[in-house]
């Protein structure tokens, strides 16, 4: 399983976004369909729901590109981990699947201390 370092700046930049543009490659666009029921209309709505909370940035396993995670919920109810690269500007997803509780405990403390600041 994949570990992620929280790093402000994917939080300012969720925030701050208000227009999220997305690359999508057919490969992981049917994958999370097939693999967890995920479409790629929910995987876009958790980035525009104002709900995301980031994980941050991979750190293991290392991969060359830069990998980053956040977690948010969907209309239906489901709270999905997201893991992506930004490419010129735009995000492109790599998989989307439901949260492990251990990942949804982790939103809801995220969530509250975010609320905290606000």
């Amino acid at each position: 399983m994949a570990v992620f370092k929280f790093v402000e700046w994917l939080l300012i930049w969720l925030f701050e976004n208000d227009n999220f543009s997305f690359e999508w490659d057919q490969g992981n666009q049917s994958k999370n369909k097939q693999k967890h029921g995920i479409e790629t209309e929910e995987i876009e709505e958790v980035f525009k729901s104002r709900l995301v909370v980031p994980l941050g940035m991979q750190v293991t396993p290392v991969i060359e590109e830069e990998r980053l995670g956040v977690i948010g919920p969907t209309s239906k109810g489901r709270l999905i981990h997201i893991v992506f690269t930004i490419r010129a500007g735009r995000i492109r997803p790599i998989s989307a699947r439901p949260a492990h509780r251990k990942e949804r405990m982790q939103y809801g403390k995220i969530l509250y201390k975010i609320s905290e600041r606000i």
